[in-house]
């Protein structure tokens, strides 16, 4: 980070926090939005910035935009200075000027059927309701298209989409994501799970969210939200996707979020993505799971963060190195947080790592595959230590 040390305070963080809360005599999450952090000079006051930093920092800003809600502002340890794992994941690094990697690691524009909808696996089509975030995280792998133009990839015609489901009856449970799913009014949230309830074929539906991390008031203090999902959920089971990285985003807050969640009837699971500094040390992960399985939420993923544009160098781990963190993490939980996966999502499927051999190759097996040519495959590959990522054309190698 190009900023000096240790100038949050917490004294800056809870006056941040109270003024985005300044006479909100009812919940009215857009006027939190309004009060959010989106600026170089908004940091520059609570980080103490120089004029130099401010104006590097709007570099980046202008390059990939900033938001931050004043309750997440309000999670960072000002004693941790830099590496504290909250202020990582929301505030702009000089890393993020790196121009190696892609801006798409995953083949989504070729998984395009309509807009907004892309259909890479049989089963589940994906719909990028929206390029909004409550919070733009700075790992993000969407960086492309969030909070900015998105160039046609989100929030295309709704009937169309649910056409295009009809005519795939293998088509099983649509993921509704974005940008973030729940930074929709309520009434193009009601639209969607209307439109999707109806269509016999589909077993559920999927909603995916880091808004009960990041800005839980939205979920927990939004009566027709809740009493809507309810509605919906009798008619078609409804599954919430959470995104919780680290224990320290598991607060009161957070959990009032979700259990108001489960209260309205749905399934919530967790997908953690692996991030450098943040909780890529086996007692910081088992400790999320931990606290994930006690309130009611099943890790089922965590992924290798992807080698992004803005994303590769600051946050990315090797994989043979998480594979040792993942393994150790499982052996210390209970049956409910065994049941998380270790994969990465490659252009051409689902890739779960298995295992290392003792000649140093990485097992892995595809999940879930693009190709059905590669649906159940499993394989070995040699990797260096330092490798974060597979190459676009897999070098598959027999296990012996």
């Amino acid at each position: 980070m190009f900023f000096l040390k240790e100038k949050i305070t917490k004294r800056n963080c809870r006056k941040n926090l109270d003024h985005g809360r300044k006479n909100m005599k009812t919940f009215d999450w857009k006027t939190e939005e309004k009060n959010m952090t989106t600026s170089a000079e908004q940091l520059r006051d609570i980080l103490g910035l120089t004029d130099e930093e401010t104006k590097k920092m709007g570099d980046i800003i202008e390059k990939y935009p900033l938001r931050i809600t004043p309750y997440y502002l309000s999670l960072i340890d000002p004693e941790k200075g830099e590496s504290d794992p909250i202020r990582r994941m929301s505030i702009p690094s000089i890393s993020e000027q790196d121009m190696s990697g892609s801006f798409d690691t995953s083949g989504e524009s070729s998984n395009t059927k309509v807009t907004g909808l892309q259909h890479k696996y049989h089963q589940t089509a994906l719909i990028l309701s929206t390029s909004m975030c409550a919070m733009y995280c700075r790992h993000c792998f969407r960086k492309r298209l969030v909070g900015g133009d998105s160039k046609g990839e989100t929030r295309g015609n709704i009937p169309e989409m649910a056409e295009y489901v009809k005519s795939h009856p293998e088509i099983t449970n649509v993921l509704i994501s974005g940008g973030d799913a729940l930074c929709n009014t309520n009434d193009v949230i009601r639209e969607y799970l209307d439109t999707f309830s109806k269509i016999d074929s589909l077993d559920l539906i999927r909603i995916g969210s880091r808004i009960p991390v990041v800005l839980p008031e939205r979920i927990y203090g939004d009566e027709e939200l809740l009493l809507m999902l309810k509605e919906y959920c009798e008619k078609k089971q409804i599954y919430f996707v959470t995104q919780f990285n680290h224990p320290a985003e598991i607060t009161e807050e957070s959990i009032k979020a979700v259990t108001a969640l489960k209260k309205a009837g749905l399934v919530l699971r967790n997908q953690t993505v692996l991030l450098k500094g943040v909780n890529d040390d086996p007692e910081t992960l088992a400790d999320l799971f931990r606290r994930l399985t006690a309130v009611g939420i099943i890790p089922y993923y965590v992924f290798q963060c992807r080698p992004v544009i803005g994303v590769k160098g600051q946050f990315q781990v090797p994989i043979k190195k998480g594979i040792d963190i993942v393994q150790e993490v499982i052996n210390l939980q209970n049956g409910q947080g065994r049941s998380v996966r270790y994969c990465m999502s490659h252009p051409k499927g689902k890739i779960q790592f298995i295992g290392k051999t003792s000649s140093g190759r990485v097992i892995m097996k595809f999940h879930q595959a693009k190709y059905d040519s590669d649906a159940g495959r499993i394989f070995a590959v040699t990797l260096d230590d330092d490798a974060c990522w597979l190459p676009e054309e897999i070098d598959y190698e027999e296990i012996i």
